[in-house]
């Protein structure tokens, strides 16, 4: 492969746009450079027209995809298949998302992404750990069954997968993990994300100075904000915090995402899917842990009414701000450099010499055009979250 050249109507660096801009990459699959309109090209460009070219997206929180679930039968070649079912849908870094389970699917999965990590997988940036050292009062769809506080042998295999993997988010709640062990994880390199929380702001703000950095899924499985308890809620919109939030339409109200993305600008919020195995497929119906989870109309749920995961893509959450009046830049930050950022992929998420050449066009109208991963194009899933 030689030196691609690819211009469009607008370029998205990470941080701001350029109008009439090209971007060169190498043979090797890495960016050359960001050129201005004018500037001499180092090959023929390609002309992508109206639209968007933006740095691959990044999606932290991915509980499948591709009729695939992150589970107890997951290995390698599974993570590599939920992380080719991402790129499809635009999202060219994922971190594969076990939520709540044995410490034995623990460990079996923390091995599959150190397979992966060695492999290259493409696409593969970390794992992420949703549980088990959760509020069992706030448990969304994990089972309360394997939800329980963090022991000794908890932390010493997550420090050591913090180590070991290029990226280790763990979600938990404050409740459930001193601050010794948040400050240990934290240490050990792990991105320590609050959340499935009842607790107050003075507990949650305690995780943060032991080292917590962010917050998972903003609103959802925490307690609300009130007048005189403000809980999780207030204390990630008032702190240094950085978190994460659905953005479909569903899983938070339109004025709480206002409320949300005024507190925490610029660079305080990002974008998650949460998606699941539905991802890139038709599926109608898929199970976990013995339970059924059902699609409806952009809605995931058990069979009890219980939201279980997201129904959508990054680029469908990015129309969704664009809903809401928010600025192209930012929106684009929220699912790219940011959570990037936040597990230190800080070659990912953003055009500048020596990035991953991850790209992706986006349309007027924010739907997916094209997607680049290192360099070369992948095929997409037209028309499915």
């Amino acid at each position: 492969m030689s030196i691609q050249v690819l211009k469009a109507a607008h370029v998205f660096d990470g941080t701001r746009m350029h109008a009439n801009a090209a971007v060169s990459l190498s043979a090797q699959g890495r960016i050359l450079g960001l050129h201005a309109d004018g500037d001499t090209l180092p090959a023929q460009p390609q002309d992508l027209g109206a639209g968007i070219l933006a740095p691959g997206l990044v999606d932290v929180q991915v509980n499948g995809g591709g009729g695939v679930m992150v589970g107890a039968d997951t290995d390698a070649a599974q993570l590599a298949h939920i992380c080719a079912a991402h790129a499809r849908l635009g999202a060219c870094a994922i971190l594969p998302t076990l939520i709540t389970d044995t410490p034995d699917v623990t460990r079996q999965v923390i091995a599959a992404g150190l397979a992966a990590a060695r492999a290259g997988v493409a696409g593969f940036a970390g794992l992420h750990l949703e549980g088990p050292h959760l509020d069992p009062a706030r448990k969304g769809a994990h089972d309360a069954r394997l939800i329980r506080p963090m022991n000794d042998d908890d932390l010493a295999m997550l420090c050591d997968a913090a180590h070991a993997l290029p990226a280790l988010m763990v979600t938990l709640a404050p409740e459930a993990a001193t601050p010794r062990q948040i400050a240990a994880l934290a240490q050990a390199g792990a991105i320590v994300s609050l959340g499935h929380s009842g607790c107050d702001a003075a507990t949650a703000l305690a995780a943060h100075r032991a080292g917590a950095r962010s917050v998972t899924h903003l609103y959802n499985a925490m307690g609300a904000l009130q007048n005189r308890a403000p809980g999780l809620v207030g204390a990630a919109l008032t702190s240094p915090l950085v978190a994460g939030i659905i953005a479909d339409g569903v899983h938070v109200a339109p004025e709480c995402m206002a409320v949300a993305l005024q507190m925490k600008a610029p660079d305080g919020l990002f974008l998650v899917s949460d998606s699941m195995g539905f991802a890139g497929t038709d599926l109608r119906e898929i199970t976990l842990g013995g339970r059924r989870i059902l699609r409806d109309h952009g809605r995931l749920t058990l069979a009890d009414g219980t939201l279980a995961g997201a129904d959508i893509s990054l680029p469908q959450s990015l129309a969704c701000l664009a809903g809401l009046g928010v600025d192209a830049a930012r929106a684009l930050s929220m699912a790219s450099r940011i959570p990037a950022d936040l597990i230190g992929a800080t070659d990912r998420g953003r055009i500048t010499a020596g990035a991953r050449a991850d790209l992706v066009l986006l349309s007027p109208d924010w739907s997916l055009r094209a997607v680049w991963q290192a360099g070369a194009r992948v095929a997409l899933v037209e028309g499915r979250a």
